[in-house]
């Protein structure tokens, strides 16, 4: 009690305020969110080697090496420059992170629960047939963060989405399986889109450029990839930069239920009314 009674008058000593105490824990969570965003990536790297260039700094200031120090406060400055062009995929990915808050959360088009369980019905009947039949898909299905950069490499579709058309879109030799089908709401955009590689160095060997272009769009946007292998006819699914491999079609749904299902049928949205405009 008296080490607890001797930190409290020394805070009230330091006469802060409550709004010191809320600009700490603003900036703390800022750190922390930002800890979060950099981890697991090259990013993470590079942030270390700046901490022990900035630390070296700091020592040969106090040692006296007037030359190293400053050769490496001059470093330091090129590399504030730098920052930005370093960082740049992490910074994106904070700002997409950002737009993607619950505020921004509409998608600028809207569809109805029926809408999204006839579509659902008609991918869980093609699916089980491309695995019987081994044949390699890639499917995303786009969400909040519009797809308009990746759609626009692919060929235009603009077709309700059915078994019988996915199952032909990704059928050997035909002119669009070699590429993406993305969908929208309960419409296929577009097919033999060509999406970005995941640069993850720690994913596995065995996964093909399938795979690591389900991954890729899935760390650009918040877009959910279904990937089937060619090879095996797993059934995988890339959220958020990471791949759930090995599901059936009853865990394929709830994934795709719990991540893409409208939250309300008939739902006024600003943005979506002004989009259809």
């Amino acid at each position: 009690m008296a080490v607890l009674e001797r930190i409290l008058a020394a805070i009230l000593q330091l006469n802060v305020e409550w709004r010191d105490i809320v600009d700490i824990l603003i900036m703390a969570y800022v750190f922390y969110r930002l800890i979060l965003i950099i981890r697991g990536t090259r990013a993470e790297q590079l942030v270390k080697g700046l901490f022990i260039l900035l630390l070296a700094m700091v020592i040969s200031d106090h040692i006296g090496f007037d030359t190293l120090h400053w050769t490496l406060s001059q470093t330091l400055t090129i590399g504030l420059i730098a920052i930005p062009i370093v960082f740049q995929p992490e910074l994106r990915r904070a700002l997409e992170q950002l737009g993607r808050g619950k505020i921004f959360k509409t998608a600028y088009w809207s569809w109805s629960a029926q809408e999204f369980e006839s579509m659902l019905d008609e991918l869980t009947k093609a699916i089980p047939v491309l695995v019987k039949k081994r044949i390699g898909a890639l499917i995303v299905m786009e969400r909040s963060t519009g797809l308009k950069d990746w759609v626009e490499t692919g060929i235009p579709v603009n077709g309700t989405v059915t078994a019988e058309l996915l199952v032909n879109i990704f059928f050997p030799r035909s002119p669009l399986h070699d590429g993406a089908v993305i969908i929208r709401g309960d419409q296929i955009i577009a097919a033999g889109c060509y999406l970005p590689l995941t640069e993850d160095p720690g994913l596995s060997k065995e996964l093909g450029t399938r795979h690591r272009a389900g991954i890729g769009i899935s760390e650009h946007s918040d877009a959910v990839a279904i990937i089937i292998s060619e090879e095996t006819g797993i059934i995988s699914l890339a959220h958020d930069g990471v791949l759930t491999r090995y599901l059936d079609e009853k865990k394929l749904r709830k994934a795709l239920t719990d991540l893409c299902k409208p939250e309300r049928d008939d739902s006024f949205s600003l943005w979506s009314w002004r989009s259809s405009k």
